[in-house]
């Protein structure tokens, strides 16, 4: 098993290459023998060596710089980006959900929108529209403000069924389908969305199969009383989001998720998390388990984490901490109503981990 890596550590070797795209120049030789093994997957150019912990922790500090004191919040935002998920942030409204998103776009050096999500909108008004062309007599396709990095889905269950499944091709294949023709959206594409788990006049329940497209899902909570001090003086003369200045590339972003891939991952913890998933499957307070997708997920957050903890492998405890953000809402409990609170199915998911053996 490899060991973690400190600061004075030379980077995964994963990190100097990136995901296929345009995003970067060309090699000058145009040799593919020198390429690694995340390079020879994506086809991408080598970016310059960097450091995978000096550029986590650059950004760790600056979305803390907003969201004062709620770094586990802030990891698993990081968590859904750099294992090329989705998030969804739900939590009573005023704790910095929204403050959140956009922090973590103007961290990253690319294109960020915002969509206000209400019963009006259309799913035209997401992914665009064709609009005739009367000077080329054809029609061409309009972009909708879904062609960016990073998507804020503000209060994405104000919004009608009809257009909430305008984001299912979105958010699994990073694409739409418009009038026949396939677009692909720009990479890396994520999606930030929140929602309030406490007011449910005039929303929609998000579908199971909606919630399935979310690699996690988090809640901020409620400051401690040193940090909500910090928050008040910090902002007492400006808002600190305004001041914000990227301090990662696109091309960076693309190189993390490589390495994702590459964090080691034992026999014994593949089998752990079957093991978890199946125990879902059978238990007598679910009607419905995780799927191979979920388990899926899970592993990949689980490498995630490990990551962003300075770690080039997994252990038992990732695997642990990750199982109630990404498995939470993907069981239905029996008896539970659309739109009810998942505190029993986080129970039941706990009880399970304590039954299931960790691996040695």
């Amino acid at each position: 098993m490899s060991t973690a890596f400190g600061p004075a550590a030379a980077p995964l070797s994963p990190l100097n290459s990136a995901a296929a795209g345009t995003h970067v120049p060309q090699h000058a030789s145009g040799s593919s023998a020198a390429r690694t093994p995340v390079e020879a997957a994506h086809s991408g150019p080598v970016l310059e060596k960097i450091s995978v912990r000096a550029k986590i922790a650059a950004l760790l500090q600056n979305i803390e710089a907003v969201i004062v004191g709620k770094r586990e919040a802030i990891k698993h935002a990081l968590i859904g980006l750099f294992a090329r998920g989705h998030v969804l942030i739900e939590d009573v409204p005023g704790v910095g959900k929204t403050t959140l998103a956009r922090a973590l776009a103007r961290s990253i050096d690319c294109e960020f929108r915002r969509i206000q999500f209400t019963p009006d909108l259309l799913p035209s008004d997401v992914v665009g529209v064709s609009i005739f062309d009367q000077k080329e007599a054809r029609f061409r396709f309009h972009a909708g403000p879904l062609f960016a990095n990073v998507i804020l889905a503000d209060e994405i269950n104000r919004t009608t069924p009809r257009t909430q499944s305008a984001l299912l091709e979105a958010m699994m294949e990073f694409q739409v389908s418009v009038d026949g023709e396939t677009h692909r959206l720009p990479n890396p594409f994520i999606v930030l969305a929140t929602q309030n788990p406490i007011e449910y006049a005039g929303t929609y329940a998000l579908p199971e199969a909606q919630l399935d497209r979310f690699l996690l899902r988090l809640s901020i909570g409620y400051p401690d009383r040193d940090s909500e001090r910090m928050v008040l003086k910090g902002q007492r003369s400006a808002n600190p989001l305004d001041t914000l200045k990227p301090v990662i590339t696109v091309n960076e972003v693309l190189a993390i998720q490589g390495v994702v891939r590459q964090v080691a991952m034992e026999d014994a913890l593949h089998d752990y998390i079957v093991e978890i998933a199946n125990r879902t499957r059978v238990h007598k307070g679910l009607a419905l388990g995780v799927s191979t997708r979920g388990a899926q997920m899970l592993q990949r957050a689980s490498q995630a984490y490990a990551l962003i903890d300075g770690r080039e492998f997994c252990t038992p405890d990732d695997i642990k901490r990750m199982v109630l953000p990404v498995l939470g809402h993907r069981v239905i409990e029996k008896g539970r109503d659309a739109g009810a609170s998942r505190k029993d199915a986080d129970s039941i998911l706990q009880e399970i981990l304590e039954e299931v053996p960790v691996p040695i």
